[in-house]
């Protein structure tokens, strides 16, 4: 785009520097819902970007006009570089609440950057449907696949869902009603704050394939069906919600690996020897923010470890298939590790302990005395807490009812940051 380089300027001229970039969120009622700051930004713009709907609704001001292409990056790139102009670029209500504000002010930096807000989406579904905002959690499944939002359905929960295409709706009520929460009420908002706004109730059941405005979001109140299956975010889901051919970290060892992990929002774990990958999951499942990369050598396993991150709500789950510690090298760095297969391969340990940010954790676990050899040894190098897990689970007896004690786990966690207290005293206990 010529504008990318700016017009000619004298050496040392203002044109010659940066732009800065003004981002004026509109909704569905377009220039007559703007303030006069918004409206401001837009006349003075020299170059206005935005999608084909939003440049639609504000009037002709002689600036250049540049709808967003697919994918998006390029233009990204190219305001990035644009000197010497006034830019204006035009978002979907607040531009900082899942939209391109966000991205903007990765790029350009709070210095370069200016945020004309507009009543979000969100904001409007709830103030008509009367629920708080601190109450109703917000999922956006806009360019991502709906299952994002399994996570979410909790009975009782309210949910927002931003949606794209027609057929939006219907696919939030398809998969409230797979995972057995048809009973819960639906609403569906079109064209929220515009003259052509309308409200549809109903149920995720009886929704049905119905098609929605192109702009529209889902409102969703979790009501159960009997029955359904209750997978809250805590960690230690059941065995039997993973995929699994039986490489499976159980779920009462999974619980203490995940307490031992300490996931924090935003953070970044690897999980190494992956199997069915239910550590990485379960980490990405207790906040929306949390990220993490699978490591597993097998085709197979990799794959079902995909098939589970989409079922389980977390379909951002990056899977590496390969063999650690090789696959590791071009991986970004963790803040947390978990070391759930592999130990006893040459380096692995190291390549891990040396993969990890200065405050970050390591879990390892082990069920062979050559792995548990390899935790003492770690031990001894590196302190942290030395834990045997051992389960034993009620299962018939003849008439009558006894504990079935099953391979016990020795677990290995240390963090050069954590506290004595989180860490344990480094004895192994029984």
């Amino acid at each position: 785009m010529s504008c990318a380089h700016g017009t000619a300027a004298a050496p040392g001229a203002a044109a010659a520097r940066p732009a800065r970039v003004t981002v004026v969120g509109i909704g569905a009622d377009g220039w007559a819902g703007l303030g006069e700051a918004a409206r401001a930004a837009i006349r003075s713009a020299d170059l206005l970007v935005g999608g084909e709907r939003h440049l639609a609704r504000v009037p002709d001001t002689g600036a250049e006009r540049r709808p967003w292409p697919s994918p998006m990056a390029p233009m990204f790139d190219e305001l990035e570089a644009v000197t010497g102009r006034e830019v204006c670029v035009l978002a979907s209500g607040d531009p900082m609440l899942h939209g391109v504000g966000a991205t903007l002010a990765r790029r350009l930096g709070r210095e370069r950057l200016e945020v004309v807000p507009h009543p979000s989406a969100h904001a409007i579904a709830c103030a008509r449907l009367g629920w708080p905002e601190a109450d109703a959690e917000l999922v956006s499944a806009v360019a991502r696949p709906v299952e994002v939002l399994a996570s979410a359905l909790q009975p009782g929960r309210r949910i927002v869902a931003y949606v794209s295409g027609t057929d939006g709706a219907a696919s939030v009520a398809r998969l409230a009603t797979d995972r057995g929460y048809g009973p819960s009420r639906l609403v569906v908002l079109e064209e929220l704050g515009g003259e052509r706004e309308r409200i549809v109730e109903s149920t995720a059941a009886d929704w049905g394939d119905r098609p929605a405005a192109v702009l529209h979001a889902v409102a969703l109140e979790c009501r159960a069906e009997p029955g359904a299956e209750l997978l809250p975010r805590s960690p230690g889901l059941p065995d039997d919600a993973f995929e699994s051919d039986g490489q499976l970290t159980k779920r009462e060892v999974r619980a203490v690996s995940l307490a031992a992990l300490a996931p924090v929002p935003g953070q970044l774990l690897w999980d190494v020897g992956a199997g069915s990958g239910s550590i990485a999951i379960e980490w990405m499942r207790t906040h929306p923010s949390c990220r993490a990369i699978a490591v597993e050598a097998r085709a197979d396993r990799a794959e079902r470890i995909g098939r589970n991150a989409l079922r389980l709500g977390v379909p951002g789950l990056e899977v590496v298939h390969g063999e650690a510690p090789a696959a590791l090298e071009r991986l970004a760095a963790p803040d947390a590790i978990f070391v759930g297969g592999g130990l006893t391969v040459e380096g692995l340990l190291d390549r891990c302990m040396g993969a990890l940010r200065a405050d970050g954790r390591i879990v390892a676990n082990a069920v062979t005395l050559e792995g548990e050899r390899v935790l003492h040894a770690a031990h001894h190098e590196h302190g942290g807490s030395l834990l045997r897990l051992e389960i034993a689970r009620a299962e018939p007896l003849g008439g009558f009812t006894a504990g079935r004690a099953h391979r016990p786990v020795v677990q290995w966690s240390a963090s050069p940051e954590l506290p004595a207290s989180f860490l344990g005293t480094g004895a192994e206990t029984r």
